[in-house]
């Protein structure tokens, strides 16, 4: 016991990383997700655009997408000696900008189905009040196309909790990058993997109930 609580502590360092992933990249991939999801809707060159960009990122694991931003771009003169080298020489701002833009793709198929599921009766009734099309965008169907895609949404934020455990191949000390730490020096695998499962599923619990409360105060139908 002595050991699992040992184990316990050392990784809950890690808690505060996994979570500023998490929340740093759904906050972004969320922005870029809404714009996708417009863009989809608005035909022609912009929509193909956006479209191809889902079909890749939903397409491809996310892992190698981490692997592609970290040590793909170092390739490139052109980024070697632009301004963001700085940033994606580092690996937690290349495990930020691979989960922002994996979480963009999903989320962005999430909204458009919300989108889809708007009454086409509200819309029309907007339209007959003389709502411009920003207008009608603004106070009705967006505010009803985000309720039908919460619950969806918050299946996704725990996705992404759990996806933050890939950072560490790119030697990001968060939960799972301890976890193996520690399994190196003491080579006691399933105690200590046990335990972070243990805290994942802790922090998914406060998540899904979180949303669960959030559905409840906006009337989400179930």
């Amino acid at each position: 016991m002595a050991f699992i609580a040992d184990t316990l502590l050392q990784l809950l360092a890690g808690v505060p990383m996994t979570l500023e992933l998490t929340a740093i990249s759904v906050s972004a991939g969320a922005i870029l997700a809404g714009v996708l999801a417009l863009l989809t809707r608005l035909g022609g060159p912009a929509s193909w655009i956006a479209r191809g960009y889902i079909f890749v990122f939903r397409g491809s694991p996310l892992l190698v997408q981490i692997f592609l931003i970290y040590y793909g771009l170092g390739q490139f003169p052109a980024v070697r000696q632009s301004l963001f080298w700085p940033f994606l020489r580092q690996p937690w701002w290349c495990a930020l900008l691979a989960l922002s833009l994996n979480t963009a793709a999903y989320g962005a198929e999430v909204i458009r189905g919300g989108l889809l599921a708007v009454p086409k009766g509200q819309i029309e009734a907007g339209r007959v009040c003389g709502m411009s099309t920003f207008t009608l965008y603004r106070r009705v169907i967006l505010p009803l196309a985000l309720r039908q895609a919460l619950p969806a949404y918050g299946n996704e934020v725990i996705i992404m909790v759990k996806s933050t455990s890939l950072a560490s191949v790119i030697t990001l000390m968060e939960v799972t990058g301890i976890a193996k730490g520690i399994i190196s020096e003491t080579f006691r695998a399933l105690p200590v993997f046990a335990c972070a499962a243990a805290i994942y599923l802790a922090i998914n619990f406060t998540i899904a109930g979180a949303v669960r409360l959030l559905e409840r105060r906006l009337g989400v139908a179930s």
